[in-house]
């Protein structure tokens, strides 16, 4: 098989990967790079359109990455995931505060959990290509006690997680119903992202 690059610091992401076992090896942004602000909003953008453009910038800096450390070619994998409670988009918390608002507002509600992925490849052609895949899945939290929400915040669970939430921990207790992709809920959709994969060489 082809190398895979995947340019995320997810876990969970090299998890799903390893599940279906595709081997792969990281490529992540160094000191120089600043990964955070590809993740900005900007005003007026649709969480549908946000999800789709940060995963495309975030594959254009790993490609430029991959040139710039002189590594051996290689397909470069991306993702990137967002929570969407009607227009609004609820990113990462920047802290305890705001992951506690952010789950205030999900206790009750219907949300949707977004979840990119774009690949880059050579062709037999030897022509870079890009190709992109996005999961929509929809997430109903039952209303969940003011106490339990605070002590799920103390853990630490929250930070580094779109909507303050990851559907694989303690969270999962409040979760009365998804629609969708579980994996892409977790953070990498593995029926689109296997479909990219085959297209470029892979075997699934």
């Amino acid at each position: 098989m082809p190398i895979l690059y995947l340019a995320s610091q997810s876990p969970r992401r090299r998890q799903l990967l390893d599940q279906i076992g595709v081997a792969h090896e990281l490529l992540l942004p160094g000191e120089d790079e600043d990964a955070e602000a590809l993740e900005a909003v900007r005003a007026g953008e649709s969480p549908d359109d946000y999800v789709q453009r940060v995963t495309l910038a975030k594959l254009k800096a790993a490609l430029e990455r991959r040139g710039r450390r002189g590594l051996p070619a290689g397909a470069v994998l991306c993702a990137d995931t967002t929570v969407a409670l009607g227009a609004d988009i609820l990113g990462k918390p920047a802290n305890a505060d705001e992951a506690l608002a952010t789950l205030r507002r999900l206790s009750g509600q219907t949300h949707r959990v977004l979840t990119a992925v774009a690949l880059g490849h050579t062709d037999a052609q030897g022509a870079e290509q890009i190709s992109a895949a996005l999961s929509v899945s929809t997430v109903r939290f039952e209303a969940v006690p003011e106490d339990r929400l605070a002590a799920y915040v103390a853990s630490g669970e929250p930070m580094g997680k779109a909507g303050s939430y990851a559907i694989q921990s303690q969270a999962a207790a409040w979760i009365s119903h998804i629609s969708g992709s579980y994996s892409g809920i977790m953070g990498l959709p593995l029926h689109e992202t296997a479909r990219l994969l085959k297209v470029a060489g892979w075997v699934l």
